[in-house]
């Protein structure tokens, strides 16, 4: 029997801080490998120190040998699954909710299974979602969860079903394009497994190597030998043992013709195993934070008492990360993926969501050995349900060493040794089948041979060195697929049409994209362009792709008849068949013109029955021409597929008025306002405006409102509403949709001669972020230039004029003047105060009035981590170290994934300079107790120490100490030490590169122990570095995964090269006692950039006299 209840549970909760008011704009974030932009999404940048007990709605789902927890609210994500036989929780089990900023967004928990759609760590994993119970007629139940996202306005859901006597977590996964142009997604079920010494991942046997993200880099598997996340595994280390991982490491299985994989706990003798269809989910990846103290700082970052964890990953659709599949207008897929524990099987050689084998040779006391024949051989089934089988174990010559019929349950395995004379394993066939011949399951080992090992992916090249129109084109689709952060696919498709202006894809693709920016003109342009040449030679061209795309350019312009020409013409290709007969019957319904829409909504859904826009489009029709019951019949089937298809649950209100639909779409859409703009627009778009207004007067009931809510009423017929709109706070009002440009432009028009001139400020305001959002930067300051002109008092308008007028225009002045008045405007806002210092910053502001500035505002100091860094690191450069130390002391810190090392770099900082003081003051105890305080990372930073942590400097300076206090030999052990690490100079992009100063005092050390052509060997790295790469023109890596700062202020590539540069030619110089090149360079590099740590550092050395 299958149970499912909702209950409130309590659990102990880190709350997260208040989403962050302002649009955020981060163009050229890196993130998980491909675009690290938020909006529209809010950010949330703090998380609360205590935890409190707090109040979480969850659903759980039971049989006889599994109980699940799935919390809504968070994402709907699976929150516990528990092994009722084994009694444990076969994936990790956080006992309290503590996140850490590793989101997209910020918020992210461990444990659990997560889900990151339609990219990674999906926008929404600290969001809630909707959710339904369905109790099917097996007995079994299913647990719905339902999203709608902002991004890219795709539709996802996920089914967890538990049936009576099955021992394993199915989820039906159902991805929904429902908008009108292709989407890319990703889809990586995320569970995590707890973690010791004697955990391993268990991989098919067919995979012989792995890739990084991106596929930048690659290792064989499981025997790593190379270099893998800059560890050295030369020596053949084995990466599928947790153990032997030191840092954080991803790694992801190709091409395996298998459909498992999972992880074991080699003491508890219980693992946990993922099956799904390899064709469908060919994704198998392994995430750890590392098995060193910097994984267990974010082990507590994320835990407070539930230890380490790794993340057992299974994409859908996707193999790498980032790895993104297109979902083509109105296209449905479906998957399904099962979850299941298993025991005291090992690491598994095959198994199906129903059976789980192993089988090893044993030695005389049946103890597994590695050896390849030793006539004896052990095997083990594992059942996730009551079954009856036949085993066959067989010889390739045919010969059977074991036939038998075998009843297995999740409750008891077969367990057999079986004597197989000289075979060796290689030559074994495993076989199930049931007692009527249905094959269930078989294994053979894979052929002992040499496999290669594939080759890294290769970095795109850019537009004018690719040779060819087809390379240029299929660069820029790859591009706009794997949502590149820093390339931008127009490049290569402008390149192609200034080559071939004539070519049809590009002008398609640049029509395409230009509707995705709102420049329905502009697109309309390209694309009339690609309809002319696939037009020349026969009116019927074979890919109707750009008819349709110009029929979306002229409906979002309101030429609703040629747009309903294109959209027909493009049916006569059948791949455009749904979508062409949807927007054909959209524009019927609009003119009213119903037998017309019937027929064409008829023939979409012959093309695509999943059309489940579609699908409430027809159930409209039926009640317009008054056929209730037949479109209450039709609705209702609609909602057996899909249970959220709101259209259809709206339908069936205003067919019946009876209440309780009304209040089912309520709930469900549980006050998100996006939920009621999806559903309204959906009317819109078929000129059924009165129903539109309804659902929008249902959204301002229930509170689910923005000033978008009021924007849209108006465009559709209720003027008045632009003026509410115009009152509404701006507060996380975000507009990135084709509608939302359409319907403020209505309101900047509606407003036009209006004595009140402050109207159409906020329309202008938010048309600014639309488009800057979609990088029509010109645009975007024009509106946000008629807005402040509109509402000098508005500051979000002015702190946005800055970003674009310091980033886009180069009008530094500007935007420094604009900066300053946008928190003169809002002395609040600490977000604003951090932004203004940043800017400061980047423009060379002394640092004691910096620091004077802030130290104005410390209750929005006392709110961000990141302005209290701040602070710290202006005490360290105005010299004032003991009262930085005391500071950041006194203080828990909450990183950023990848913005480890700020933290930790000004502890370090304020320590070190604190000991070279004591050095010169001969207080050599002192220096060592803050030096060796250097080396070990307290808990309150967030961050722990990274494995091979470049350490050169402190032990260089221990090894002065005490060489001061006269222990030679310990002062010698210090400078060998100091020795160590790498050695070659690197451009120093991530904290853990390395670093030119750690170089240098690689030098000294040696210098020190009297190895001076080793010392000089290092400096002159330094400066032939330095030399040779001065003058390069650099550009930014094409597979980062992701970038250490949030970068607001854009910064120069090059510039960043030059200092890099000069600072080592200033440090190879002074180590070789050139002291005039020496101060120069520092000169030139300190003048370049005054916020320098480095550069600060060497110039007390130099001052101290070391």
């Amino acid at each position: 029997m299958v149970k499912a209840w909702r209950e409130t549970v309590v659990i102990p909760t880190y709350e997260v801080g208040t989403p962050e008011k302002n649009p955020i704009f981060l163009e050229k974030r890196v993130y998980q490998g491909s675009s690290g932009v938020v909006y529209p999404y809010p950010v949330i940048e703090s998380i609360s120190d205590e935890k409190v007990d707090k109040e979480w709605h969850a659903i759980w789902i039971e049989n006889e040998y599994i109980k699940v927890m799935i919390l809504p609210e968070l994402g709907g994500r699976v929150q516990m699954a528990y092994d009722k036989i084994k009694k444990r929780h076969f994936v990790y089990y956080n006992h309290v909710i503590k996140p850490a900023l590793v989101g997209l967004t910020g918020p992210w928990i461990s444990g659990g299974i997560e889900f990151n759609w339609p990219q990674h760590h999906r926008p929404s994993t600290y969001l809630p979602v909707d959710s339904t119970i369905d109790e099917n007629e097996d007995g079994s139940v299913t647990v719905w969860v339902n999203e709608m996202e902002k991004m890219f306005h795709q539709k996802g859901m996920a089914g967890f079903t538990l049936r009576p006597g099955k021992a394993y977590l199915e989820i039906k996964g159902r991805l929904y394009n429902r908008t009108n142009m292709p989407q890319t997604f990703l889809w990586w079920a995320n569970p995590a497994v707890a973690v010791n010494d004697y955990y391993q991942s268990v991989f098919p046997q067919d995979i012989n190597a792995v890739f990084d993200h991106g596929k930048r880099a690659v290792s064989s598997f499981p025997i790593a030998t190379g270099t893998y996340y800059k560890m050295d595994y030369s020596a053949g280390v084995d990466i599928s043992n947790y153990k032997n991982i030191k840092v954080p490491t991803s790694y992801m299985g190709v091409n395996s013709k298998f459909d498992f994989e999972g992880g074991y706990e080699n003491d508890t003798q219980a693992g946990m195993l993922h099956v799904a269809n390899h064709h469908v989910s060919p994704g198998k990846k392994q995430w750890t934070w590392g098995n060193g103290d910097f994984g267990q700082a974010w082990d507590r970052n994320l835990t407070d008492t539930d230890g380490p964890y790794i993340e057992l990953m299974a994409g859908v659709f996707t193999e790498n990360q980032p790895d993104f599949t297109w979902l083509m207008p109105y296209e449905e897929k479906r998957f399904t993926q099962y979850f299941m524990p298993y025991r005291e099987l090992g690491v598994v050689k095959c198994a199906t969501k129903d059976l789980i084998m192993n089988i090893n040779m044993v030695d005389e006391d049946g103890k597994m050995t590695t050896a390849d024949a030793t006539g004896k051989v052990n095997f083990k089934l594992f059942a996730t349900s009551k079954q009856q089988v036949k085993v066959v174990l067989r010889n390739d010559d045919g010969t059977v060493y074991y036939e038998k019929e075998a009843a297995v349950d999740p409750e008891n395995l077969l367990d057999e040794t079986v004597a197989v004379g000289d075979s060796c394993i290689g030559q074994l066939t495993f076989e199930l089948t049931s007692p009527e011949g249905k094959h269930l399951l078989s294994w053979h080992a894979e052929p002992d041979e040499i496999r290669p090992i594939p080759d890294p992916a290769e970095a795109a090249l850019l537009p004018e060195q690719i040779k060819t129109n087809d390379q240029l084109y299929l660069t820029g689709l790859h591009l706009e697929q794997y949502r590149h952060a820093t390339y931008s696919p127009v490049d290569y498709y402008e390149e192609a049409l200034r080559r071939d202006p004539m070519d049809y894809r590009c002008n398609n693709a640049l029509g395409l994209w230009y509707i995705r920016k709102c420049r329905f003109d502009k697109a309309e342009e390209y694309l009339r362009r690609a309809v002319k040449v696939l037009m020349k030679r026969n009116p019927n061209p074979y890919d109707g792709e750009p008819i349709f795309n110009l029929g979306l350019a002229l409906k979002y312009q309101y030429k609703m008849d040629e747009a309903y020409d294109m959209f027909y013409k493009s049916t006569w290709n059948a791949a455009w068949q749904d979508a062409g007969f949807f927007s054909c019957a959209e524009i019927s319904v609009m003119q009213h013109r119903m037998d017309d829409a019937e027929e064409e909504i008829e023939s979409c859904l012959i093309r695509n029955t999943h059309n489940h826009k579609a699908r409430g489009l027809k159930g409209s029709i039926l009640r317009l021409t008054g056929r209730k019951q037949e479109a209450i019949e039709w609705c209702e089937a609609s909602l057996a597929i899909d249970r959220f298809n709101y259209h259809c649950l709206y339908e069936l209100y205003l067919l019946t008025d009876d209440k309780k639909y009304m209040e089912q779409v309520a709930e469900m859409m549980h006050g998100m306002s996006n939920n009621y703009d999806e559903l309204a627009l959906d009317y819109v778009s078929a000129g059924l405006y009165a129903e539109a207004l309804q659902i929008w007067q249902l959204a301002i009931e229930q509170g689910a409102v923005t000033p978008m809510t009021y924007y849209y009423m108006g465009w559709i017929g209720d003027t008045e509403a632009f003026k509410e709109a115009e009152k509404y706070a701006s507060d996380y009002c975000f507009p990135n949709r084709a509608e939302a440009s359409l319907a403020l432009k209505a309101a900047l028009s509606a407003f036009e001669g209006e004595a009140d001139a402050t109207l159409g400020s906020k329309a202008n305001y938010y048309l600014g972020c639309l488009y800057y959002d979609k990088r029509q930067y010109e645009l975007a300051i024009g509106y946000w230039q008629n807005s402040a002109a509109k509402d000098a008092q508005f500051p979000t308008v002015w702190r946005n004029l800055a970003l674009a007028e310091f980033n886009k225009l180069h009008e530094e002045d500007t935007a420094l003047v604009h900066m300053e008045k946008a928190f003169a405007l809002d002395t609040t806002d600490a977000r604003i105060l951090m932004e203004l210092d940043q800017l400061y910053k980047r423009m060379g502001k002394a640092h004691a009035d910096r620091l004077a500035n802030l130290q104005n505002y410390p209750e929005l100091i006392a709110k961000r981590d990141d302005l209290l860094l701040e602070e710290i690191t202006l005490l360290n450069q105005t010299g004032k170290y003991e009262e930085a130390m005391k500071k950041l002391d006194a203080h828990q810190f909450h990183p950023w994934e990848g913005g480890e090392g700020k933290v930790s770099g000004q502890y370090q900082l304020s320590r070190l300079e604190l000991a070279k003081k004591a050095l010169v003051a001969n207080d050599n105890d002192k220096a060592i107790t803050l030096l060796e305080q250097c080396l070990e990372y307290p808990h309150h930073l967030g961050e722990g120490k990274l494995y091979g942590a470049q350490e050169n400097d402190f032990y260089y300076f221990l090894g002065c100490a005490y060489e001061a206090k006269g222990e030679k030999e310990k002062a010698k052990e210090c400078w060998e030490k100091a020795t160590e690490g790498p050695q070659e100079p690197a451009a120093a992009i991530y904290y853990n590169d390395a670093k030119p100063d750690k170089i240098f005092y690689q030098g000294l050390a040696l210098f020190k122990l009297g190895r001076q052509d080793e010392a000089n060997g290092r400096f002159y790295k330094l400066v032939n570095y330095g030399k040779n790469h001065l003058f390069e023109d650099v550009v930014m890596d094409y597979f980062a995964v992701s970038l250490p700062d949030l970068q607001i202020w854009e910064g120069n590539l090059n510039l960043s090269n030059q200092i890099h540069c000069k600072y080592m030619l200033a440090l190879g110089f002074e180590g070789l006692g050139d002291k005039k090149h020496a101060e120069r360079y520092l000169a030139e590099a300190s003048a370049l950039d005054v916020n320098h740590l480095g550069i600060l550092s060497f110039k007390t050395l130099v001052e101290l006299g070391f």
